[in-house]
């Protein structure tokens, strides 16, 4: 599976949020994690993850640049997800974040993943395919979710073929 990692078959409609309200960091990753359909209903699980997001955040901003921030945990989460899971959400104006060029970000691919190995070859993949300022600029101007997961879909078709 870690070779075929494919971001638009571990996103869908309801894991993409296009109008992020949150006016700060934390506010933020409650939203996205809220938006997780296994775990919105589990408080204990919803609270163990946005403690790992912030535990992550406090060692260095997942703010990647280029108005981008990739939520994630420090580790793996066993037993909370059995397959990787992306939320993507959009923030109108974007919020600080500490990202390494001071940008404020807009964009927002949280991950969580079962495993050392999934976690990281499924942020290596986020990470090449959002290079592409075309995507992001495509992700920013976007309408419904399912357009975005369609942007999504022949960036890495484009990269990956």
């Amino acid at each position: 599976m870690v070779n075929s990692v494919v971001l638009s078959e571990l996103l869908s409609p309801p894991t993409i949020k296009l109008t992020l309200n949150g006016r700060d960091r934390d506010a933020v990753l409650q939203e996205l994690v809220d938006s997780i359909p296994k775990i919105e209903e589990n408080p204990v699980m919803r609270t163990t993850l946005l403690r790992a997001l912030h535990e992550r955040e406090q060692l260095h901003s997942t703010g990647i640049g280029d108005g981008v921030a990739l939520p994630h945990a420090r580790n793996a989460l066993v037993g909370l997800v059995d397959k990787p899971v992306i939320v993507f959400g959009r923030h109108p104006t974007g919020i600080p974040y500490g990202s390494i060029d001071g940008k404020p970000a807009q964009l927002f691919f949280l991950l969580i993943a079962p495993t050392v190995t999934l976690h990281l070859a499924v942020l290596a993949r986020i990470s090449r395919v959002l290079r592409d300022g075309k995507l992001r600029q495509g992700l920013l101007n976007v309408d419904r979710p399912e357009k975005a997961l369609s942007l999504i879909r022949d960036a890495e078709a484009k990269l990956y073929s």
